[in-house]
């Protein structure tokens, strides 16, 4: 796990300007832009802030919306779901369970057998390569 830095200041210096405006100001990348989305490598992704175990690349799909899309999180607790009533419409937000970072948010469009769609962005995640 990685240590988290306390300060916005300290956010700041250890991502970069796009990170931190996904992680931290809950913005979004661009669609079909980010480097994860084609990544068919075995493994696991990980909270880019702090190292959490979020997603395993066995539950990955292409789910054709322009961002890397899963079935389920890794662990029940790895990730929280909250409310978000941004931009005139309710969705639930995906946040790390650790950090509080905002990676994306889920959707109930997935396939079976979850139904369920975590739509992540690249920057928040990084991955580590299974051995």
């Amino acid at each position: 796990m990685k240590k988290v830095p306390k300060s916005e200041e300290e956010l700041k210096k250890s991502l970069t300007s796009e990170q931190y405006e996904v992680c931290f100001l809950k913005g979004t990348e661009a669609p079909f832009t980010g480097k994860y989305l084609f990544n068919k490598e075995k493994g696991v992704y990980e909270c880019r802030v702090c190292g959490n175990e979020l997603f395993s690349s066995e539950d990955k799909f292409d789910s054709g919306t322009g961002w890397p899309s899963f079935t389920k999180s890794i662990k029940g607790n790895n990730v929280k779901l909250q409310n978000d009533f941004s931009h005139g419409m309710h969705r639930m937000e995906v946040v790390c369970s650790k950090c509080g970072a905002h990676l994306g948010h889920v959707f109930d469009d997935g396939p079976k057998p979850t139904g369920k769609r975590y739509c992540i962005n690249s920057v928040a995640l990084d991955f580590k390569k299974k051995k």
